[in-house]
């Protein structure tokens, strides 16, 4: 391991070759002038982080919703935590790290209050009108949605950030698609700045999409057990986590339970991001990769774990499906906001007349798919509390999660 590992970066060596150059961006939709200050991809971040849509993570469910505590992970703390771990991989996989906090901070623009249980609803309701999908969702919000400037709407991002935000997961057409379908979303504006979604995205890109898997893998694990949903008991059925708590019960055994929790967060993140920088190190050398047109062509993952980790990883998931995500407490509040979601874009479409006046101008001359997609639009931008304000003013029911 050490091999590998004393080749990594710090954040002050020139970037490897197969990085992502930002005086070679392919460009923004809305030509502009370069920041004689900054990089594209550092204005991105910029642009990024002082949007509504950024804010409003703080009021977005992770796992338990806004109203039950103020401890446990909103969107916009997991968020802040993928960002931080993505910015670790480009240091020292000397990548352009501006570039990867940029995509990791922007890949959950997209989500609907409540989680998943509102993507959910929201995909339902628009089954007849090209879906949901929140990462379709987050385009929408950087290329249209978010009206801040004079000369455009959306953010006009590079291009390399729009393909991180499109492709972080993989290729979205072609043999390596994961998903059968494109979300229209994303069709539509291909069409008019195309995005290569047959290629996989550059490094920067799949940094930031498995440092989303690492963050949530472990503190979910974290709220669980602030949750009482889990114990720290019952980690030990799993490989990673057991064997941390384990080796520190070895080294401390009379560790306070809090610290103990602390202590095994902190290294379950360590192992799975130095796994990953091993492996991906290893990857490169192994496809010969020497340019970003190297890693949109190779065929497969790069950044990724081993086959050891990506079998605990997996382990993990599965048990915090089980164990946390479908916990009865976390399945009833997830029914009852489906519910609220459900109810909300229903009314909306029938009466756009309730939607604020930005949001109801010219309805009546709109197809049926654009109300409904305005509808959705406008839904998925509330934060938790928004969303349940609106259902108690609408609906004159303020209780509708308990």
């Amino acid at each position: 391991m050490r091999g590998a590992m004393d080749r990594i970066g710090m954040g002050r060596e020139a970037l490897a070759p197969y990085a992502v150059d930002h005086r070679k961006t392919r460009g923004r939709f809305y030509a502009e002038a370069e920041s004689p200050t900054r990089t594209a991809y550092q204005r991105d971040r910029d642009r990024i982080v002082h949007t509504t849509a950024f804010r409003r993570l703080k009021h977005k469910t992770q796992v338990f919703v806004a109203t039950e505590a103020d401890h446990y992970r909103t969107r916009l703390t997991h968020t802040i935590e993928v960002s931080q771990i993505a910015r670790a991989f480009a240091r020292a996989l000397r990548l352009d790290e501006d570039l990867t906090e940029a995509i990791a901070l922007v890949h959950d623009f997209g989500h609907p209050p409540f989680g998943h249980a509102g993507e959910r609803t929201l995909d339902r309701a628009m089954a007849a009108y090209g879906g949901f999908d929140h990462n379709a969702q987050s385009l929408r919000i950087v290329t249209a949605l978010e009206r801040r400037y004079a000369e455009f709407d959306g953010l006009n991002l590079a291009w390399e950030t729009l393909e991180g935000l499109v492709k972080h997961n993989g290729p979205l057409t072609g043999p390596h698609a994961k998903e059968p379908d494109l979300p229209k979303p994303i069709a539509d504006f291909d069409a008019l700045f195309t995005l290569d979604l047959g290629t996989f995205a550059s490094l920067e890109a799949q940094a930031a999409a498995i440092s989303d898997d690492i963050a949530y893998n472990t503190h979910d694990l974290d709220d669980g057990l602030r949750a009482g949903l889990i114990h720290l008991d019952d980690l030990r059925e799993l490989s990673l986590a057991g064997s941390i708590l384990n080796e520190i019960e070895s080294r401390y055994p009379a560790i306070e339970p809090s610290r103990l929790a602390n202590e095994i967060m902190r290294r379950h993140i360590t192992r799975m991001v130095e796994d990953v920088i091993e492996t991906t190190l290893a990857n490169i050398a192994e496809a010969g990769i020497v340019s970003v047109e190297d890693v949109r062509g190779a065929g497969r993952t790069v950044v990724d774990f081993s086959t050891e980790m990506r079998s605990a990883v997996d382990e993990t998931r599965h048990f915090l499906f089980s164990r946390v995500y479908r916990a009865p407490s976390v399945m009833e509040k997830m029914e009852a906001a489906e519910g609220v979601v459900a109810r909300l874009f229903e009314r909306l479409l029938r009466c756009p007349q309730d939607l604020p006046s930005e949001w109801g101008v010219q309805m009546d001359r709109l197809g049926s798919d654009k109300k409904a997609r305005r509808v959705a639009d406008y839904l998925s931008g509330m934060t938790d509390t928004y969303a349940l304000r609106e259902y108690g003013r609408l609906f004159d029911d303020l209780s509708a999660l308990g």
